[in-house]
């Protein structure tokens, strides 16, 4: 095929560009000092990913100067251009942290090239917004939260609801301990990701589409239309199903709460495992230790579990909904995704918007305590605040590494087909099958 002479120059300089980015420091630069930054001073913001989810996430920067966009489908740029005509365009996201001078990146690629991107604008001293999951490996995560803790800059991780009121509400409650000890916690999602084999047809890459530079880091293979833009969440190659989509939303909730980091045993469950595909529905469980509350208190050991695709936790079977003569599992489903915390002294039943405590009766009157996390200043304003300022984020690469960890050893559980025990300081499980899924083999010339 031939290409335009921009794509040309990108395919031939490609390799050599990601060389310098992964291989030294020499593109480190000097940042301001977020104490001598005005206030009322733009930030120069670079883009990587300019499409879906990440319309979203540029709509949450749009007050800064964007001055960089990349994209590997040039429609998307060319749309996303329409609205930032001042700003540099980019097809290849290692070209624009080469060139552009920037205060921040805000990445917002698929799955697969999230770490890539990341590492490589930590690298470069740039504080980074990702998109959730922060990575598409156990390893990389851990990668991820190491250098951004040697770059020393402000990250956040894109779990927009974190700066939700009723997230700070359920946390309040949980860790005032009304409901005693938690000894379990279920998360689950009626949507599905997964199913399907490779397409065998095969297609003409567009001239308006450079698919291998879309491939990234993940293993050759030719083009087709149906992997972009959002069916590759199906793929183990690009994306982790359900779980890798959904996981980090709806898990934080419970690991903010319980405060919680690494488990030590993962298992899952679900049907026959396809080598190109996840699953359209499964569950996981991960066993947390004991562990110290941020207060100085013991909290116990517990299990949290996951399930997808219309499944429910077996657990809430049996479960009365006190006062409305139904069983919870009925109810369960109307609110199409939740999270139920069992204590030794009641329940909550919550999602993204409300709470219920359970048996409704016993907690008639109940009074919520004092207000004791504040209100978000918003989700992106946490960052860019912190570039300005210093101020701290929710959801960064710390605190983000973890869970984004959690989540991903979920889909090396059902990968490998069996549960394992995992050392999270040496990010080892003690099966060699799952141990083969923690860190992923960078394509020839990405590593």
């Amino acid at each position: 095929m031939v290409y335009p002479p921009r794509r040309r120059f990108l395919r031939t300089s490609g390799g050599i560009l990601g060389g310098l980015l992964f291989g030294n420091s020499l593109l480190a630069r000097s940042r301001q000092n977020p104490a001598q930054r005005s206030a009322n001073e733009k930030l120069n913001v670079g883009i990587i990913g300019t499409a879906n989810r990440a319309g979203a996430n540029i709509h949450g920067v749009s007050g800064e100067n964007i001055v960089a966009i990349c994209d590997v489908d040039e429609n998307f740029l060319d749309a996303i251009g329409s609205k930032y005509g001042a700003a540099q365009r980019y097809t290849d996201f290692r070209e624009l942290l080469s060139e552009s001078k920037l205060d921040a990146v805000v990445v917002s690629t698929a799955d697969h090239t999230h770490a890539p991107a990341t590492m490589m604008a930590l690298k470069a001293g740039l504080p980074v917004y990702c998109e959730k999951p922060l990575t598409h490996s156990v390893w990389e995560a851990r990668e991820v939260a190491r250098l951004a803790r040697e770059a020393r800059v402000a990250t956040q991780m894109g779990t927009q609801i974190h700066a939700g009121n009723n997230y700070r509400r359920v946390v309040e409650i949980i860790q005032s301990g009304v409901l005693g000890q938690i000894t379990e916690a279920h998360c689950w999602v009626g949507k599905a990701w997964g199913g399907g084999d490779r397409p065998t047809e095969k297609q003409m890459e567009p001239a308006d589409f450079d698919h291998d530079l879309w491939l990234g880091p993940a293993p050759e293979r030719p083009y087709h239309d149906f992997y972009h833009p959002a069916q590759w969440r199906r793929f183990w190659d690009f994306g982790g199903g359900t779980l890798g989509d959904m996981g980090c939303h709806h898990l934080d909730l419970a690991f903010w709460a319980l405060e919680l980091r690494h488990p030590t045993r993962v298992d899952a469950d679900g049907p026959p495992v396809h080598a190109e595909t996840a699953p359209t529905q499964m569950s996981a469980r991960w066993k947390f230790p004991q562990r110290k509350s941020s207060s100085g208190g013991k909290l116990g050991a517990l299990d949290l579990y996951w399930h997808d695709g219309g499944k429910l936790p077996t657990q809430l079977g049996g479960t009365p909904f006190q006062g409305k003569g139904e069983a919870l599992a009925a109810i369960a489903p109307k609110w199409g995704s939740g999270t139920l915390f069992v204590g030794e002294k009641g329940m909550m039943l919550c999602d993204y918007g409300r709470y219920i405590l359970l048996p409704e009766d016993k907690w008639v009157g109940f009074e919520a305590p004092a207000q004791s996390i504040p209100n978000s200043v918003g989700h992106y304003n946490e960052w860019l605040n912190a570039i300005r300022n210093g101020t701290p984020t929710t959801c960064n690469f710390d605190y983000s590494g973890a869970l984004t960890e959690t989540v991903l050893l979920g889909n090396v559980a059902y990968r490998a087909e069996t549960g394992f025990d995992w050392n999270a300081a040496e990010l080892e499980a003690n099966s060699a099958a799952a141990q083969k899924f923690i860190k992923r083999e960078y394509r020839k010339g990405w590593a």
